[in-house]
Order: structure tokens, then sequence, then C-alpha cells
């Protein structure tokens, strides 16, 4: 069947009963209208400051993009999803409805960390309690639904790989609506702005090894290589997202997941190339080893077990093995369907599988969509069975034993002295499964997220682990930080990683306080001020004869501009509040502001002096209907 816009062609999939939509489409000749209904019910809006509605968006196209964040199949799209907006910038609205499968996918908060890690930059609306779901009548993830510039449905399609159709379909739809297109820009306000600069970058998975640690700094699109106490010696990867091979500074990953050593070989599973690159230790070089780059593979882990590395690969619900000498590669365990089904290796279901280890006689993966882990014997003869977890709609955060189990979208597995270390990542927690009685215990978490250390510690979607001596190393993913874990104290410390800084920046060499302040909105086209103002505590003063120090770097897209001699100052003698012209670009559009400020400060009457290295970063946003043409930002000094 083809949908049909007007008299135009385009594929209908599906259409549901009892929704009140309005839609132009052709059945047999018999055209039907169906409005769509307004986005209303949702929780929260991301990457933009107000709700959006549809009858404000008349003369747009819009494409909704029903979705949870757990989902491949809604990862895979978020490329596609990428081309469309690239290519229709002016034309084409995509509104993410997010509608969670998993109860930690609900917290708006935790769907902000989404939006930064896939690096989506169109408006996003929280569906915590499915009232858009319902009224547009969707019953999987992802569904794709698309609007007429008049506010009618044109269709709607689910599952990934329709790039092509929804290209045809916009591509008529401007066409057949030429007159009445609205190219102005919505003003949007990205979350990407107000999240700040991190030496880490959402790090996936950490591998301890030989008195060494590799993180796959996901983000980052890079392998960082230091020894245990958080000292970098090396970086595997040039910062850009690509495929390239060659020399550790120019090769390339993109967004790069779970990794295995074997004598100088590291390997890595590079998750959105969909590829299997091989680094070597000894002469700095990366190669692509296996993979055509197609979507819809994810390979998420690895690990190489008597040459032959075994690859979890999430979006084909399978664990594949390559032959590492004839690199022959071929299915292992799974049949591909999505689901729980234990069993012969080619008759199993595995769901999502996103965590990988052994025992040097079974495979333990971490099955993520069925909340569970499994086991697959390294016996081409042998079986799948599952150790914890139930099905695809049964999780939850439990102890216990068997079937009384419940975790939430675990992501890492760690095999280590007869137990299994599991990052339970939905839950915020670290526990130990003993793989023989089937029991599960809490190792460290409370179940809430958070960043707090020591013996009552705090995680963010912990994603992966490794174990070197008595210390638990901890990929906090949502945390950008790895963290240790003394597993006789259980005492937890966040790693400082000495001689890191984002790509493209130069390592400070000491902690600096990054702060970020609420964002800006300021007028296009005007002529502003920012007034800079530090507050020392009561007693305290500026070290006489010392230098305060300021740098402005760009803000993104030259949406601020300052005068070479405006961006830097360095003075013996500061004077607070500073005020610093800047022009403010025609652009509608959004950017993030940085300064970079150090100064020494003294308490009265004593020799106790101190230096502050400060990063302050301030998301701007630029409109033609706001009358604001001042940032003021006032950082207060604490005692």
């Amino acid at each position: 069947m083809k949908w049909a816009i007007y008299s135009i062609p385009f594929l209908i999939i599906m259409f549901f009963m009892g929704i009140s939509m309005t839609v132009y489409a052709e059945f047999g000749g018999n055209r039907m209208a169906v409005r769509a209904p307004e986005l209303v019910g949702g929780t929260a809006w991301l990457n933009t400051d107000r709700p959006i509605y549809i009858k404000n968006l008349k003369g747009k196209v819009v494409l909704l993009d029903f979705w949870t964040y757990c989902c491949i199949n809604c990862m895979h799209m978020i490329p596609d999803l990428k081309r469309l907006e690239a290519k229709y910038p002016d034309e084409l609205v995509v509104i993410g409805v997010h509608s969670a499968k998993f109860t930690n996918e609900k917290d708006s908060d935790n769907i902000r960390q989404a939006v930064l890690r896939y690096g989506i930059e169109h408006p996003v609306v929280n569906d915590s309690e499915f009232r858009i779901w319902r009224s547009y009548g969707v019953r999987a993830w992802p569904t794709l639904i698309l609007i007429n510039p008049e506010g009618y449905v044109a269709g709607v399609v689910s599952g990934e790989g329709h790039y092509e159709l929804l290209d045809e379909a916009i591509g008529a739809l401007i066409a057949g609506f030429s007159g009445k297109m609205d190219r102005t820009s919505l003003g949007l306000a990205l979350e990407k702005y107000k999240q700040p600069d991190t030496a880490l970058f959402f790090p996936g998975k950490v591998l301890a090894s030989s008195n060494r640690l590799f993180i796959s700094d996901s983000n980052h699109n890079r392998i960082v290589i230091a020894d245990l106490n958080g000292n970098v010696t090396d970086i595997i990867g040039g910062g850009e997202a690509g495929a390239s091979d060659g020399a550790f500074e120019e090769a390339t990953f993109n967004k790069p997941q779970g990794m295995s050593l074997d004598g100088k070989y590291l390997y890595v599973a590079d998750t959105e190339n969909h590829l299997i690159r091989r680094c070597d230790l000894e002469t700095r070089t990366v190669e692509t080893i296996t993979g055509t780059g197609q979507q819809a593979r994810s390979p998420w882990d690895v690990i190489v077990v008597k040459d032959k590395l075994y690859i979890a690969m999430a979006g084909a619900h399978q664990i594949w093995v390559m032959d590492l000498k004839e690199r022959h590669v071929q299915p292992y365990a799974g049949s591909g369907h999505e689901g729980k089904i234990d069993g012969s290796l080619t008759e199993s279901a595995l769901a999502q599988p996103s965590g990988i280890t052994t025992d040097g006689k079974r495979l333990f993966v971490a099955d993520s969509e069925i909340s569970s882990i499994r086991s697959i014997d390294l016996d081409e003869n042998g079986k799948v069975e599952t150790i914890v977890g139930l099905d695809l709609f049964e999780f939850g955060d439990r102890d216990g034993k068997g079937r009384e189990v419940r975790l939430q979208h675990p992501l890492g597995v760690l095999f280590h002295e007869g137990m299994l270390y599991v990052a339970d990542t939905y839950n915020h927690k670290i526990k130990v499964i003993d793989p023989d009685k089937k029991t599960s215990e809490t190792l460290l978490g409370n179940g809430e997220p958070g960043s707090n250390d020591g013996v009552s510690p705090r995680f963010h979607e912990p994603g992966g682990l490794a174990i070197f001596g008595n210390k638990l190393y901890i990929a906090d993913t949502n945390n950008h930080a790895i963290r240790v874990a003394d597993l006789s104290t259980e005492l937890v410390n966040t790693l400082f990683l000495k001689g890191l800084a984002p790509p493209g920046e130069k390592a400070a060499g000491f902690p600096v306080e990054t702060i970020v302040f609420p964002g800006r909105r300021i007028r296009a086209g005007s002529n502003g001020e920012l007034v800079l103002d530090v507050k020392l505590p009561p007693s305290y003063k500026f070290t006489e004869g010392t230098l305060l120090e300021y740098e402005i770097q760009p803000c993104d897209g030259d949406l601020i501009r300052f005068t070479e001699s405006d961006r830097k100052l360095s003075t013996t003698e500061p004077e607070f509040p500073m005020k610093i012209p800047f022009r403010a670009s025609d652009i509608v559009g959004g950017c993030r502001l940085r300064i970079k400020l150090m100064f020494s400060y003294c308490k009265e009457d004593s020799g106790t002096c101190l230096i502050k290295f400060i990063a302050l970063q301030i998301p701007i946003q630029t409109a033609k209907d706001d009358k604001n043409q001042r940032i003021f930002i006032e950082y207060r000094v604490s005692s």
C-alpha cells in the first residue's frame, strides 16, 4: 500500500483505531482528513525553552518520532533523522516524543542525558504518562508520524530503515505546499549548550590489565589509556567521529564501547560505525578487522577467548564469533529474534546483549532489554541459559534468588573469582551475582542517581566494569567519570585523570572548577554587555600584586562576538564588576559562552592564600523577539 499526500504516492504502513487525527490519505480513491492531535500531556520539554504545539507549526512539515532511549532500533533512527534535518533545515521540524519503556527512562534528566549522548538537536517532549502516545494510537518503538503544513497527518511508519521513504514524502509535501511553507527558525535552546566541558564524555566501558586502564571515552570518540593512578599515558583516536584507520593520532571512531586485550592488541567494539577495530599498542596503529559499517549490527562489547573474538551484537540480538587467525565471522548464539528463549545456541533468543565476559568455559552476557544475565556455553553443542531475569517487560530492583531477582537494563558484566559483577545500569547500582546459585545482591549504590563518593556512593547509569587487584573500576557513564571502589572497604572515589582534556583542548594539569550558569536569551543583532562579577567571602581580598586573568573563548557559530582586546585581560588591579561589550549576531541560534578565569586571594591578617582556576560556561540563545542585551554573571567564592 502507498501513502498518499493529496495525489502524491507515499507509503502508509498503518493507521490505528480510536485516534482523533486529521489526515490526507487515499484508500481506493477515497480521501479522509484526520487532524493531528495536539502535543499536550508531556511532563517536560528538552532542547527548547517552551512547549511546542502543532497549531503553531503551520507552514512546517512536522515529523513526530516516538521513541524510548534504551531501544536499539530507536538509536538506529537518529542518524536518519539528522540527515533529514540537514537536508530540510528550514522546512522540517522533527519532534521527539519520548514514551518510556523502563521506569528509569521516565525521568526528564535521564532523558536529557540521552539527548546529549545521542547528539539530538530537535525538541523532545517527555511523554512519561503516554498521553501523546495514546492520542496518536502508537503501538511500537520507533514510530514515525508525518504531519503536513496544514496540521493534518500524512502517514505513519514503524521501525527503522525508512530514510528514502521519509525523504521522498517530505520532499513531496514541500513541493505540494510550496506557496504555504514557513521557513523561519524555531530558535531552539539546545541542551548541549547547558552541558559543561568534561575530560570524559559518557564513558561506556573500562578495562583493567597489566597496571593499565583502557577507557572507552565514547562520546569523545576515543580510547584513553592511563595507569591505575589516573596518569594518562596515551590516547587512541583524534576525537572526531569517523572510521579512519592509521596512527593513534589520525584514527577515528564513532562512539566506541567494549574492549578486550590480547597481548599487544586491543580489540574495540566501534559501536556506531558497526565495526570491530584492532589497536596495536606497540606500533600505535588502528585497523578495521571486520564489519561493513552497515547499520543495525551495533557491536557493543567484545571478549577474546583462545584466538576467538566473541562479540555482543546489540542490534542483531546475537553473539557473534570471529576466528582471529582466519578472520572469519559468523553468528554464535541467538536466532536474531528479540526475546528470552533458552535452549540450543541457534534456537535461543537474546535481547540487545550489551556486555560480555567469560570464566573460560562459559560466556556471560548482560542482556539489557530483558533485564537479564545469560550464560552461553563455549561449546558448539552447548546451550543458552538464563541466570537471573525474566522477560522484556519484567524489570525492577530486587535482590534475591532465581525468579525473585529483578534488574533494570544492565549494560555491564564482569566475571571475577567465581562471581559476576553487574552494572545494573538503570538502577544506578553495582550488584554481585552468583552464577551457580543464581543469587543477586547489591554491592554499591542506593538506587538513586548521583555522584557521591565515600561509603554511601551514588552512580548515574554505570555501563562498564573492570577489576585489578582489590579495586573495582566503574565507567560511570552519565557522571562522565571513572569511579574506583575498594572491594575490601567498599569505599568509592572518583579517579582524577591527569593530563586529559576534551579533544582539541590542552590539559590543565590541575583541577579546574567548571560552573554552568542558567541560560540567557539575548536580542539578535544587538550591541550588548557582559557583566562579570566575583564576590570573595568576608575577610578575604585579592592578593596584592598578583595577576587576575580571564579569557573569553569564541562562542559557537560566532553568535556572540567580542573584540580581540576585550577577549583577554591580565591585571594586578582587578575591579569588579567588569563590563565587557559584545555584538550579538543577526542569526537566531544557540551557543555556549566560555570564560576561563584565574585569580589569587588571601585571608586578611593571615598568610593563607589560595589560587582559583575556574571555567564559567553560559548557554546563550539569540532571538529576534527578545529585548535583553545584558549577560550578568556573578561567581561567589566559597569560604
